[in-house]
């Protein structure tokens, strides 16, 4: 067969209508041979796709889309839908800048019914998309495609709850494949494989119920009535608790997820029904390439790697934040007994790896379920615990609540480990943490600090553990760190909190710059003899330093605020607000980033793009100085 001949002319869903089963068979082949070269040179989340190829195929062979709308949840595993929806010419540009979005993005196709890149949210979209249509007496099927892993996120519950309670005619695909990001924690896995290893109940209570259609009315209602209440013990014998039936979800499966014949003769029968229907389909992820299937946390998602050898293209690797934070936090555990670490579904991506292994009591995978970690941290912190939750910027958006009314308002001392703040990159808008210091900073009680390399990363986690007057967020981003530290060789020591330290005096001006920008910042003041000052904390001030600086200047002093963090309620806004309380007239230049949510694109060009290199920054200044 020569190379690609069948996807070579699949443009859109209509392409595989008529394809035989074989047919179907060859496309998935190409298919993943054409997501592993792309994602080889991009970089992307490619375990979750090759796993669901054949869900994909099937999807689109059984419902008419665009017109039946298919979310896919997380939609990181949605390269396959990408690849025959329209987008395979330009697949080659996927997550690069002005290229195809990792994720699904309504922008981007008609095919696209919702955009995602945040777990749990396709039940509850999809679910309003079906009640919208049964208000507009409209005829479509709306089916809501969702991973193992994001099930553990508190909003699949509450939409499950709600669909089973309306008998909403909807369908959720349970794609599931035993991984998260990392291998799935908490009961809910332990529920699944109970199900997989037990699927005589289901086929049993299919064929019987079938059976009961086929006889007379009458005889035919009486006859379920009783299959009813003999059903009950039996799945009370079989499997003691079927949950979704429980809610009022028809529970079909578990189905091989690889087998395009199956899938496509049960999503037909599926089709048919009008009723809140759950396919449960079991997967693997990485399926078709050995390098993910050998090490399926890494090929989750992973930048550009060798297809042959699976191994990462970049030559030398400098520690970054992430691995500085878990060198860090098992010398802190080695000296304090209390310390303890929680994560949600990311002992990988924080660097707490290394902190599970050494300390397995005490490291906490609660899941997909941030709104549970912050106030399960909270619990361990009023028990003497020192927790340390560490969370993407993008994900703790989702416990906004909890930090706010069971940390804050309590003024309990949890400290918040926020990777992946400001630009992260390729994932685009999902995942840039553009906003954390905006959402924090409005809250009472709670300390946010960012350092400037890990020296003072390191500082700042030993003066947060002993901070016992309430909690602490610490922010820092997804690169590598500045200074040439040797993990784990300075002496740690506590930091004043909300003290500041000037690092370069200047006549022209003064920079107040936080975290990642104070070293773009030092470059930028040797040229424009401006002072610049590295804040380590964004609440509280250093309002004695900056009393201090500003009557220095026997003129209107110039000062110009540098972040990475949107300028709308940022570390910008706090400088202005505090000038404007005590009264004192400045001249203030804000940079950061603008109010608006920043797209995919590697972080060099996104930086650039927004005036966060040191050549920008230069240049706004210059032309603020006059």
């Amino acid at each position: 067969m020569e190379y690609k001949l069948i996807l070579n002319h699949i443009d859109s869903p209509k392409d595989i209508k008529e394809l035989s089963i074989k047919e179907l068979m060859g496309l998935a082949n190409e298919i993943r041979e054409e997501i592993i070269d792309v994602v080889s040179k991009t970089g992307g989340h490619i375990g979750p796709s090759l796993g669901a190829v054949e869900l994909t195929l099937a999807l689109h062979r059984v419902f008419d889309t665009p017109r039946d709308k298919i979310i896919w949840d997380v939609g990181h595993q949605s390269y396959a839908h990408k690849l025959i929806t329209g987008r395979r010419k330009e697949m080659h540009t996927l997550r690069q800048h002005k290229g195809i979005a990792g994720f699904p993005r309504r922008e981007e196709s008609e095919y696209d019914a919702f955009g995602t890149g945040h777990a749990g949210t396709a039940i509850s979209a999809g679910l309003g998309m079906a009640v919208a249509r049964d208000l507009n007496n409209e005829n479509f099927k709306v089916i809501a495609v969702i991973g193992d892993g994001a099930l553990t996120s508190g909003e699949s519950y509450e939409g499950l709850n709600q669909m089973g309670f309306v008998r909403e005619d909807m369908i959720v695909v349970l794609n599931d494949n035993q991984m998260s990001i990392s291998e799935n924690v908490g009961g809910l896995a332990h529920y699944l494989n109970r199900i997989v290893m037990t699927p005589v109940y289901t086929y049993l209570k299919a064929d019987v119920w079938d059976l009961m259609d086929k006889l007379p009315g009458n005889i035919s209602k009486k006859a379920k009535d009783v299959t009813r209440r003999l059903k009950e013990g039996l799945k009370n014998f079989v499997v003691p608790t079927i949950f979704f039936e429980e809610l009022g979800v028809r529970y079909i499966g578990p189905l091989d997820g690889h087998d395009i014949r199956t899938l496509i003769e049960n999503l037909k029968y599926v089709k048919n029904l009008k009723e809140p229907v759950l396919v449960h389909i079991i997967t693997e992820k990485g399926r078709g390439y050995k390098p993910a299937l050998q090490e399926p946390a890494r090929f989750h998602g992973l930048s550009a790697f060798d297809k042959l050898t699976g191994k990462s293209l970049k030559e030398s690797r400098v520690p970054t934040y992430s691995d500085v934070f878990g060198e860090t936090m098992v010398e802190l555990a080695h000296k304090d007994k209390r310390v303890v670490a929680i994560t949600a579904a990311m002992p990988d991506g924080t660097g707490l790896s290394k902190f599970r292994d050494t300390f397995p009591d005490r490291f906490f995978d609660v899941g997909i379920a941030e709104q549970h970690a912050v106030t399960f941290a909270a619990g361990l912190a009023l028990e003497d615990l020192k927790p340390v939750c560490a969370i993407y910027s993008t994900f703790l958006q989702r416990g906004f609540d909890q930090v706010l009314h069971d940390v804050c308002l309590q003024r309990i001392p949890v400290v918040f480990a926020i990777d992946r703040a400001g630009i992260v990159g390729a994932d685009g808008p999902t995942h840039q943490g553009a906003f954390d210091l905006s959402y924090l900073r409005c809250m009472p009680n709670l300390v946010i600090a960012a350092p400037k390399d890990a020296e003072e990363f390191r500082n700042m986690l030993y003066t947060a553990i002993n901070y016992t007057k309430g909690p602490i967020a610490i922010r820092y981003p997804r690169t590598n760190i500045p200074d040439d530290l040797s993990i784990g060789r300075s002496k740690l020591k506590c930091l004043p909190i909300g003290e500041a330290e000037v690092l370069k005096e200047g006549k022209k001006g003064m920079i107040l710059a936080i975290g990642s920008m104070v070293y773009p910042a030092l470059e930028v003041a040797k040229e424009l003899d401006l002072g610049v000052v590295n804040a380590r904390f964004v609440k509280p001030l250093d309002e004695k330093l900056l009393k201090k600086i500003v009557g220095a200047y026997h003129d209107t002093p110039k000062i110009i605020t540098i972040e990475e963090n949107t300028i709308n309620g940022g570390f910008g806004s706090a400088g202005l607000e505090f000038f404007s309380k005590q009264g004192i007239q400045v001249d203030l230049l804000m940079i950061g980033l603008p109010d608006k949510f920043i797209e995919h694109g590697s972080r060099k060009i996104l930086l650039e793009k927004y005036g966060l290199t040191p050549l920008k920054i230069k240049q706004r200044i210059k032309k603020f100085l006059g």
